[in-house]
C-alpha cells in the first residue's frame, strides 16, 4: 500500500486552482454556475496531473508553485483585461503584451484591490517559507511516488482530457465568446478559441479574392435590410468633392453623447457642434474595433474590412498588401499623410502605415512635447506640425489625405489643471466622468485651434473634414448607467450609449443634413470615396461597408467588445446569447428592451456570413 502514498502538492495545487477558477468566474460572469464549474475541474485535473507525472519527486513542491504562480498571473491578467476590453482574453493577445508598457497610466487605472486576491496564497506561502527558514526549521522531505500512483495520474490526465474535450465540442456551436467561456471554463475556451482559428485558417487556403468578392455582392444584394440606392445610376452625392483635400481626424475615446450636450449652462463641444450643425453628422454612428483598439479604427476607416477580433489588425495584417483609401487617392495623385504623436511602434503603426500606404508618418519626434499626458504632446501640437504640413503640400499644388490621431482624451483621462475649464458639479468632480468631460472639453477646443490654423492658410474652403470618435471612453465598472444618466440629465443605455461614437464630415458649401441611417467604422471608407468621385464598383474595390449618404437601410456587424453575431441595424442593436434565440434586442430609439426578435434572425445570419467572408477576404491577401 506504500506505493498509494501521495505527497501534498498535487492536492493543494489542484484545490488552489480550482478556487481561483472559481474567483475567475466570479470576477468576469458575476456569478459561479455550479452546473458548468465541472469543466474547470476537468481541465485543471488534466493540468495538474500532467505535471504531476512528468516531474521529479524532489523538485515537485517547487513545480507545483510555479503552475500555481503562473496561472495566477494569468487570471489576474485575465481578469483586468476583461475590465478594460469587457472581453475575455485568448492566446492571441500573448501578442498585444509588447503594448502594455504605451498605456500603462491606463492599465493602473483598471487595477481594483479584489484582484490581487489570486496572489494570496502565494503571498501566504512565502511568508510560511521565510519563517521556516528563518527559524531554520527543514520541511518534511518528499515522499516518492510509487508505481501504481503514477499510474493513477496518468489515468486521471486522461479523465480531465476526454471530460474537456466533451465540453469544448458540445459548446462548439455557440458564438458568443462570453458564453462558450462560461459553458466550458476559461482553458477550455483556450482550446477552442485555437481550434476555431486553426478551421478558419484551413477554409481560406487557396481562396480566390475574386469569387470571394462575388459572395460578397451576392450576400448584399440577398439582404432587404441592406438598400444602398440604385445600380443603374451613379449614387447621390458622386464626386461633389473631386479633387478636394481629404482631412480625417480620429478623437481618442470619444463618445457621442456629449455632442450638443450642455452641463449647468456650459456647452461642452461647442466647435464640434457647429461642425455638425454646417455639414452631415451622423448620430446612429458606432465603434466596431477589435483588440487593437485605436489602431483597428484607422484599419476600418482605410480599407472598410472587418477586424478579425482575435488580433490587432497592424499586428496580424501589417505584413500584407492591402486595399486602401490611401493607395486609391495615390492614383489620382494625392499624398497620403498620417500624424501621430505617440511612438509609431506601438501597436505595430511601423507595420500598419505602409501597409495601407501612407506616403509618410510623422510620429513622437516630430511634435513639441508640451507634456500634456503620459503619452507627451497635445493635441494642439498635433495640429500645429500637420497643418505646417499641409501648407507646405498646398503650395506645391500638391491635393493631400491628412490623417491625424489624437491622443488628448485617452484614458484614464488626466489633463493638466490649466487645461481644466469645466466648472463641474460637486458630484462629478474627481470622478472618472468628471475627468472624461474635461478632456472632451479640451479635444473640443483643440478642434476649433485646427479649424482657426485651417482657416489661416487657406486651407479650409478647400478640404472635406471628417471627425469620428475611435472608441468608447467611459469604463463601464467605473460608469454605473444610472449614475452618468442622473449626473448628466441624460438617458445612458450601458452599451448602446458605449458603443456610439460621432461622425461629422463638413463639406464647402454642403448644406446642413442629420443621417439618421445607422452605421459603423467600415462604412467611412465608401462614404468618403463617394464624396470624392471614387467608384468603388470600377476599382474592383471590396468594400464591407456601405456609402452612408446612399443607404437608406443598414445593418453590420460588432464583435470583441460584444459577442461575435452582435449587429446593429436601423432599429435595434441586437446581441445573441448561446444561440440567436436567446438573444436580446435594444431599440436605438426609445433605448428599451423588444420582445419581438425573430424578424431579425436574417440580419443576424447576414453579419456572420459577412464577417466570415471579411476575415477570408483579408487573410487570403498576399504578402508586401
Amino acid at each position: 500500500m506504500s506505493g498509494l502514498k501521495r505527497p501534498q502538492p498535487f492536492f493543494v495545487a489542484f484545490v488552489l486552482l480550482f478556487v481561483k477558477a472559481l474567483l475567475l468566474r466570479h470576477f468576469i460572469f458575476d456569478h459561479i454556475a455550479w452546473g458548468q464549474v465541472a469543466s474547470d475541474a476537468a481541465s485543471l485535473l488534466f493540468l495538474t496531473a500532467l505535471f504531476e507525472a512528468v516531474s521529479p519527486d524532489k523538485s515537485k513542491k517547487y513545480v507545483f508553485w510555479g503552475l500555481n504562480l503562473v496561472v495566477s498571473l494569468l487570471f489576474f491578467a485575465s481578469t483586468l483585461y476583461f475590465g478594460y476590453f469587457s472581453t475575455l482574453p485568448t492566446y492571441t493577445a500573448l501578442d498585444q503584451l509588447h503594448q502594455v508598457a504605451g498605456v500603462q497610466d491606463s492599465v493602473k487605472a483598471t487595477i481594483q484591490w479584489k484582484n490581487y486576491l489570486f496572489f494570496l496564497d502565494v503571498a501566504i506561502m512565502a511568508v510560511v517559507w521565510a519563517v521556516l527558514r528563518f527559524t531554520k526549521r527543514k520541511a518534511a522531505p518528499a515522499r516518492q511516488s510509487g508505481r501504481i500512483w503514477k499510474l493513477g495520474v496518468i489515468a486521471a490526465a486522461v479523465v480531465g482530457l476526454f471530460v474537456s474535450q466533451l465540453y469544448i465540442r458540445s459548446a462548439s456551436s455557440i458564438e458568443n465568446e462570453l458564453a462558450q467561456a462560461d459553458e466550458i471554463g476559461f482553458f477550455n475556451y483556450q482550446v477552442s478559441a485555437a481550434l476555431k482559428a486553426n478551421k478558419a485558417y484551413a477554409n481560406v487556403k487557396n481562396v480566390d479574392v475574386n469569387q470571394l468578392t462575388k459572395q460578397v455582392d451576392q450576400l448584399e444584394t440577398s439582404n432587404p435590410d441592406v438598400q444602398t440606392g440604385t445600380e443603374d445610376k451613379k449614387p447621390a452625392n458622386f464626386g461633389t468633392m473631386k479633387g478636394k483635400n481629404l482631412i480625417i481626424v480620429q478623437m481618442e475615446a470619444f463618445q457621442n453623447f456629449p455632442i450638443h450636450l450642455t452641463l449647468n449652462g456650459q456647452v461642452l463641444t461647442p466647435v464640434l457642434n457647429g461642425l455638425a450643425d454646417e455639414g452631415y453628422y451622423f448620430p446612429h454612428f458606432f465603434q466596431q474595433i477589435g483588440p487593437g483598439n485605436t489602431s483597428d479604427a484607422e484599419f476600418m476607416s482605410n480599407t472598410s474590412i472587418y477586424p478579425t477580433a482575435k488580433v490587432a489588425m497592424s499586428t496580424g495584417y501589417g505584413d500584407r498588401a492591402l486595399p486602401s483609401l490611401p493607395k486609391l487617392l495615390e492614383k489620382q495623385g494625392y499624398a497620403a499623410e498620417t500624424f501621430h504623436v505617440n511612438d509609431v511602434t506601438f501597436w505595430d503603426r511601423n507595420k500598419l502605415y505602409p501597409a495601407l500606404g501612407f506616403d509618410k508618418y510623422f510620429d513622437k519626434p516630430s511634435f513639441t512635447n508640451d507634456h500634456f499626458n503620459g503619452f507627451g504632446a497635445s493635441d494642439v501640437e498635433l495640429y500645429k506640425t500637420a497643418v505646417n504640413r499641409m501648407t507646405e503640400l498646398k503650395n506645391e499644388n500638391k491635393p493631400f489625405y491628412v490623417q491625424m490621431i489624437t491622443a488628448s482624451s485617452h484614458h484614464p483621462f488626466k489633463i493638466p489643471k490649466d487645461k481644466q475649464w469645466l466648472k463641474l458639479p460637486a458630484d462629478i468632480e474627481g470622478t472618472q466622468l468628471g475627468d472624461y468631460l474635461q478632456a472632451v472639453h479640451y479635444t473640443d477646443y483643440a478642434v476649433g485651434e485646427l479649424i482657426k490654423s485651417l482657416k489661416a492658410n487657406g486651407l479650409y474652403d478647400n478640404s472635406v473634414l471628417v471627425f469620428y470618435g475611435d472608441h468608447f471612453g467611459l469604463q463601464p465598472q467605473d460608469n454605473k448607467p444610472e449614475d452618468v444618466s442622473k449626473k448628466l440629465g441624460i438617458t445612458y443605455q450601458e452599451r448602446i450609449s458605449r458603443f456610439n461614437i460621432p461622425l461629422i464630415i463638413h463639406v464647402p458649401g454642403a448644406p446642413k443634413q442629420v443621417v439618421k441611417t445607422v452605421g459603423g467604422q467600415v462604412d467611412i471608407m465608401p462614404t468618403v470615396a463617394n464624396l470624392l468621385g471614387i467608384d468603388l464598383k470600377a476599382e474592383n474595390y471590396t468594400a464591407f461597408g456601405h456609402d452612408l449618404l446612399n443607404a437608406d437601410k443598414n445593418v453590420f456587424g460588432m464583435r470583441y467588445y460584444l459577442p461575435t453575431g452582435s449587429f446593429f441595424n436601423n432599429e435595434v442593436m441586437f446581441v445573441p446569447g448561446k444561440s440567436f434565440e436567446d438573444g436580446t434586442a435594444i431599440s436605438l430609439d426609445t433605448l428599451q428592451p423588444v420582445t419581438d426578435i425573430a424578424k431579425y434572425k436574417e440580419d443576424y445570419d447576414y453579419v456572420l456570413k459577412l464577417e466570415g467572408l471579411s476575415d477570408a477576404f483579408v487573410q487570403s491577401l498576399p504578402k508586401r
